[in-house]
């Protein structure tokens, strides 16, 4: 596993491009991405040596016809009824990934919540505020940027509420 700060991050995703625009503090933890493991937010987890519940997944949902952002730990799942709720929506279902990864600019796996292609509506599960740190995709598979989650939450315009299930 390779760390990179971000004065030694060139080049890079438009998560990590984001992320040094806005000058704060991250961390890029890379890995090998192994095809075959069952879970994209998992892996990141064991080959980074976090807690999963501090690894967070990035997710689409659909709410009443508006894509939103859902990220929340991958050690649990995303509750649809309480991320309609988090931004005045009645019904959520998950997104279509295909239209998921053309709004996003990303591939499933590696969505990230930062430099998106479209900037999207975004909710992150309050548990993150928890740690000083968390987790989320930098943009690709094998790809992780570790951050504050205020920091993370400033710059996604991301409400905080209680949207994961454990």
């Amino acid at each position: 596993m390779a760390k990179k700060s971000k004065k030694q991050q060139s080049g890079g995703t438009p998560a990590t491009v984001a992320l040094t625009a806005a000058g704060v503090d991250f961390t890029v933890h890379s890995y090998d991405h192994d095809p075959s493991h069952p879970s994209y937010g998992g892996e990141a987890a064991e080959a980074m040596g976090v807690s999963p519940d501090r690894v967070f997944k990035t997710l689409v949902a659909d709410v009443d016809g508006t894509l939103t952002v859902a990220v929340v730990p991958v050690a649990g799942s995303l509750d649809l009824k309480a991320l309609a709720s988090a931004v005045g929506g009645k019904r959520a279902a998950m997104a279509d990934p295909a239209l998921a990864e053309r709004t996003t600019g990303y591939v499933r796996g590696g969505i990230s919540p930062l430099g998106q292609r479209k900037r999207l509506a975004t909710v992150l599960d309050d548990s993150a505020t928890t740690h000083t740190t968390i987790c989320v995709s930098a943009g690709r598979r094998g790809l992780e940027v570790e951050l504050s989650p205020t920091d993370l939450a400033t710059l996604t315009g991301a409400v905080l509420a209680p949207i994961g299930r454990g």
